[in-house]
């Protein structure tokens, strides 16, 4: 299986329910193409999304989306990367986006480095690196982590020298689990 991304921008703020509606609405199509939702992280203004999904392959995620009415133009396929001894109830408090583009390819090795090198501006700032969605063509990047607002993270990246295109807070939005014992 395949970590794929969906980036969309919004000129109308989208509601998380409405993310969450349309998302639930579009499984019987991801169950035909093997997609499975993982999350979507939404602005706090609304106006930016990011889906994950796991599938076979980026394109029969795109064939899936766009028969589920999405726009794909900002599909890619990538890997994830978490911190290490990463638990899962600390990934369901991230709350700032860091997005990172690069003109030429970099490796996940170099900038890992530059986030190591400036470890102590992330502490200073209360700000915990969580996970990475680092794209096979690597030159994009999406980083989540765990901060008391968007300003922490920006001062903290500035102040570590990291690369950075855009940093926004945002809301989880999962797929429902459901907690019902099989019979």
């Amino acid at each position: 299986m395949t970590d794929v991304i969906l980036e969309r921008g919004f000129d109308r703020p989208l509601e998380p329910q409405r993310v969450r509606s349309l998302s639930e609405a579009a499984l019987p199509c991801f169950d035909l193409h093997r997609i499975r939702w993982e999350e979507s992280l939404l602005a706090r203004d609304g106006r930016r999304l990011v889906c994950h999904f796991r599938a076979p392959d980026v394109e029969s995620a795109r064939i899936g989306l766009r028969q589920a009415g999405a726009d794909v133009s900002s599909l890619w396929a990538g890997r994830v990367y978490d911190a290490p001894a990463l638990r899962p109830a600390a990934l369901a408090a991230a709350s700032v986006m860091v997005e990172r583009h690069f003109a030429a390819p970099v490796t996940f090795e170099a900038i890992q480095a530059l986030e190591d090198a400036g470890a102590a501006c992330l502490n200073n700032h209360q700000v915990r690196f969580l996970r990475t969605f680092f794209s096979l063509d690597r030159q994009r990047m999406l980083c989540l982590y765990h901060a008391p607002d968007a300003e922490s993270v920006r001062l903290a990246q500035h102040q570590a020298g990291m690369p950075v295109t855009r940093i926004w807070a945002f809301r989880r939005i999962a797929p429902e689990v459901d907690s019902t014992p099989a019979a």
